[in-house]
């Protein structure tokens, strides 16, 4: 670890905020931009095989996957963008092969990876409806999250299974004539995950717009990966329901009170097999609670715990929140817990085994950064990012340092795009293939972090 060094830097043109997670494929980087489009990148040099543009922001890392039936295309990278439309681009040479729109509501999007399973792709939906819903001119609200299955070789539909089932109804119409919907919100924030032995796909769920929410609502919700059929869903957080513009005196009947506290499971299940042969179902909570379910028995919860000892479910996320995601390996599972640090606790009981709390600024003000990206574990090290745009590695061992890179500055691109510069790492994290490791610096979307365009590549020298 100590010899990592920046191979290259590849910079997003245009790209105000480095969004999405790299891919690496064959020796490729698969990788898109908030600048719409999608790049295919030697994963030694840096240097651009294809790229193809979607037409809107891309924030989901890329899946690979093979298809049949289109032509010479053996294999397809497959992207969503911000209008909830799904491309399948060759692999090889980036030409289009197909395009489903998974979603009619014109704020729907992707915003996370889908999953590539026996010939299907597994689509998260979210929205962007409840981020400024209390609108009094706004009709409140009828966006629904849900996960859609594809023919990966066609991108036809085979079914969708939505967080909310029932579809919104008008209940009211408030006094400037605007009519105001429910049931409405549970938006899929994260990439799903596939268990191949129930032959389910568990997702996190994110809170819900309209009252009251319904108990798919900030939970874990298992479906049928053949059929999308409803089989069980637990909910971490009751009565959660939010939206954002309801500040002030100008604001729509429908705003909720009380408000939120807004705990979206923004974070993928994490699905382990522990040395007993038991298998686990785990997953994080904004209130940076972590609990593990049993998927072989309807998500019965086998425990809940808080890495720092506080009580479960505080409304209030203080210095401790889990969103982006965590790692697991055969001994620990890792999750960035945002202020506090980086959080290792054990699979079988949540017990913290260790903490890495950021240092504090050089000058003794303040505190040290937030470490809330996704982490990313291989044999004996975990990788974070934060939100100063620090890289961390870290032995998973105990949690000490063994590495660490500034991303937050300017970067000579290979493929000369300036200005480049990275900032906070604070949702994607990195990938490590092949000896080299790769991420995106300078995440900038409603976080008030430092925002950037640059994808890095580090190998040992």
């Amino acid at each position: 670890m100590p010899k990592l060094k920046l191979k290259w830097a590849f910079g997003f043109p245009s790209g105000v905020s480095a969004n999405a997670q790299p891919t690496v494929v064959a020796g490729r980087v698969f990788v898109g931009s908030d600048n719409g489009y999608v790049y295919s990148i030697d994963a030694k040099t840096g240097c651009v095989y294809w790229s193809f543009e979607t037409g809107s922001i891309i924030r989901n890392a890329i899946t690979v996957g093979e298809v049949k039936g289109s032509g010479d295309a053996k294999y397809a990278a497959f992207v969503g963008d911000g209008h909830a439309n799904v491309f399948a681009l060759n692999a090889q040479d980036g030409k289009l092969l197909w395009k489903t729109k998974v979603d009619s509501h014109f704020v729907a999007r992707i915003t996370a990876g889908t999953r590539y399973y026996d010939g299907k792709l597994i689509v998260p939906v979210s929205s962007s409806e409840e981020f400024s819903s209390g609108n009094p001119g706004y009709s409140c609200c009828t966006a629904r999250g849900s996960v859609v299955a594809l023919d990966a070789s066609t991108g036809k539909q085979i079914w969708k299974a939505w967080v909310i089932p029932d579809e919104p109804k008008p209940y009211k119409t408030m006094s400037n004539g605007v009519i105001l919907y429910a049931p409405a919100g549970g938006a899929v924030w994260n990439s799903p995950t596939i268990d191949p032995v129930k032959r389910a796909v568990y997702f996190g769920t994110g809170d819900a717009t309209t009252a009251p929410s319904p108990k798919t609502t900030d939970a874990i919700m298992a479906v049928d990966l053949d059929t999308g059929k409803y089989l069980w869903s637990y909910q971490a957080t009751e009565n959660d329901v939010f939206m954002g513009g309801c500040n002030g005196a100008n604001k729509s009947e429908a705003c909720p009170n009380p408000m939120g506290p807004d705990m979206d499971i923004g974070n993928s299940p994490i699905l382990k097999t522990l040395p007993n042969g038991k298998r686990v179902l785990i997953a994080g909570t904004k209130s940076a609670d972590i609990f593990a379910l049993d998927p072989d028995d309807n998500g019965k919860v086998l425990y809940r715990v808080h890495p720092l000892g506080l009580p479960l479910n505080g409304n209030g996320r203080g210095r401790s929140s889990i969103v982006w995601g965590g790692a697991a390996d055969d001994r620990l599972v890792y999750y960035g817990i945002g202020g506090a640090g980086i959080a290792a606790v054990k699979p079988e009981t949540g017990e913290r085994a260790w903490l890495f709390s950021p240092p504090a600024p050089a000058d003794g003000r303040g505190r040290g950064a937030s470490l809330g990206a996704a982490a990313t574990a291989i044999p004996g090290v975990v990788f974070e990012g934060a939100s100063d745009g620090m890289l961390y590695a870290l032995s998973t061992s105990d949690g000490s340092k063994l590495w660490e890179y500034a991303t937050g500055k300017e970067f000579e691109t290979i493929n000369r795009v300036q200005p480049a510069h990275g900032g906070a790492i604070a949702t994607s994290g990195a990938i490590v293939v092949d000896g080299m490791v790769y991420v995106g610096s300078g995440y900038a979307v409603g976080s008030g972090a430092q925002g950037g365009n640059v994808l890095l590549a580090f190998g040992v020298e």
